[in-house]
């Protein structure tokens, strides 16, 4: 899976913040939840617009941005 074609930016939605699928719902909501617990099945019932596929996603964006980061330090 290519999280490229799911996370997406947007300079006038959510401050440029990377979203899911040019909604409204952040990758770091969707890290944030899985922080406080949520299993994906529970942000999903919250969410239904979202599919186990997209929280993979925003978790490949997550693991990519922090491997970047310790590579450009």
């Amino acid at each position: 899976m290519d999280y490229r074609e799911i996370i997406t930016i947007e300079p006038g939605k959510r401050g440029g913040r990377p979203c899911i699928r040019h909604m409204r719902i952040a990758v770091a909501d969707v890290l944030g939840w899985l922080a406080d617990g949520q299993t994906p099945e529970e942000i999903i019932s919250d969410f239904p617009e979202l599919t186990q596929q997209d929280i993979r996603a925003a978790l490949a964006y997550a693991a990519d941005r922090e491997r970047r980061l310790i590579t450009a330090s």
